[in-house]
């Protein structure tokens, strides 16, 4: 069962999230918040697998809430999805950045909602590549500098490889279809490569590929 929790300001949103997740068999609203602050104290005490997480709330917003979730060693397991109106929300990539497992507009389908629940629960990044690009746009045309990874030297070429084919927003399976690989070496690949970069997540491997330069 996938446990999740609801944070956001808007009452109609929350209803939304509720009827649409109490529908399937496999997961289950364990709290709702409507400011970060709440979120917090409702996540340190339901102990959520996935988190649907508005990005601006009263109180606290969901990006400060973010960090504090990532700061709690007994939250490791935790993911957490950011909500947006905009797939360019001003906050999306320090939100990645900070930890988040990848983000959603609020106008997503339901099944795709449904969908990216199950990915955050099974720690994949919800990166698609259409919005993955816009972010990269975003991101390289900014005032942000290339800020390689110190350790981007440890990697094999090949999960240079992976992880830049990560970034674009590839799951496992498409990665191994584009390399010719089992998709058990290309997640052995994208793990190994976490590992070295210390990257939390896959998302905030996705990060370091931007940042190095990698696409």
């Amino acid at each position: 069962m996938i446990r999740v929790v609801v944070a956001d300001d808007q009452e109609i949103i929350r209803l939304g999230l509720r009827l649409l997740l109490d529908t399937e068999d496999d997961m289950a609203l364990v709290g709702e918040a409507g400011d970060g602050r709440e979120a917090v104290e409702m996540i340190r005490r339901t102990r959520p697998d996935v988190v649907l997480m508005d990005v601006r709330m009263p109180v606290l917003d969901g990006l400060e809430a973010l960090r504090a979730i990532v700061a709690d060693p007994a939250l490791r397991s935790t993911r957490v999805v950011v909500l947006t109106t905009f797939e360019l929300d001003e906050y999306v990539f320090e939100a990645l950045r900070a930890g988040a497992c990848g983000f959603l507009t609020k106008d997503v389908p339901p099944a795709d909602l449904l969908r990216a629940v199950r990915l955050a629960a099974a720690g994949d990044a919800l990166l698609s590549p259409s919005v993955t690009r816009r972010v990269i746009g975003a991101f390289t045309g900014g005032p942000t500098r290339r800020n390689p990874h110190p350790r981007l030297g440890s990697l094999t070429d090949r999960e240079r490889e992976v992880m830049a084919l990560a970034a674009e927003g590839l799951t496992n399976d498409e990665i191994a279809a584009r390399l010719a690989l089992s998709p058990a070496t290309a997640r052995t690949h994208v793990s190994r490569a976490m590992v070295k970069l210390g990257a939390r997540d896959r998302a905030q491997l996705v990060v370091f590929a931007y940042q190095s330069g990698l696409l």
